[in-house]
This record gives C-alpha cells, sequence and structure tokens, in this order.
C-alpha cells in the first residue's frame, strides 16, 4: 500500500486567481462592447505579470494602450484591487469592486491622449 500525503499549501487555489474571473471578464466585455460600437474603442489586449492583470484598450491596434484596467493581484490597500490608467501610467481611479468602477466612471466624458 503506498504512503499518502496530505498537502496543505495547495498552488491550485492560487493559479486560480492569475487573471480575471468570469463576472470581472465579462463587465470588462460589456463596457468594451459598448465603447466600440460609439467609436471610442477600436482594439484591446490583455498583459499580465506577477502582480497584476490588464486588459489594455486601444485606438488603433499599432499605438500604445490608450487605457488599462488592472487588476492588482498584491494591492498594498484594500482599495487599490482595481485600477483604471492611462496611457502614462497615471492612476484614474482605483476601486476594491471592478462593477463599481465601471459603473462610476463616465467614460464619454474622459479624454483620451494621442
Amino acid at each position: 500500500m503506498k504512503k499518502l500525503k496530505l498537502i496543505i499549501n495547495n498552488k491550485f487555489n492560487k493559479e486560480k486567481e492569475k487573471f480575471f474571473i468570469k463576472r470581472e471578464l465579462q463587465c470588462i466585455l460589456d463596457l468594451y462592447a459598448k465603447m466600440v460600437s460609439n467609436g471610442t474603442w477600436k482594439d484591446y489586449s490583455f498583459s499580465s505579470g506577477n502582480k497584476e492583470i490588464s486588459f489594455d484598450v486601444y485606438q488603433r491596434s499599432s499605438d500604445k494602450p490608450v487605457l488599462r484596467i488592472l487588476k492588482n493581484l498584491k494591492p498594498n490597500f484594500y482599495n487599490e484591487k482595481f485600477l483604471i490608467k492611462d496611457k502614462n501610467g497615471n492612476v484614474l481611479r482605483k476601486s476594491e469592486d471592478l462593477n463599481k468602477l465601471i459603473d462610476k466612471t463616465s467614460w464619454n466624458k474622459l479624454k483620451l491622449i494621442k
């Protein structure tokens, strides 16, 4: 009979949090569809790192991302879980809930710098 080992620190739960969950991704893609229909946004991409995952928005596919919606995996403060950054990396908005962050941001009044 083989010996069984109990694994306490299972990495499976940590790997699950390495990307947007379905609810968060659906909220972001709903916003993206609305902004594409307005003609404001043209393209998107995902980028990931050790500390953050971002949904990058482009006006043209050859440019730098105009806006980035970030999920901070290791926030220093509670309200820094989700961030919106501009082209230069400045934080425009931050919140602990993605739905509140997207709903409270007036996307039409947000100026995109070329």
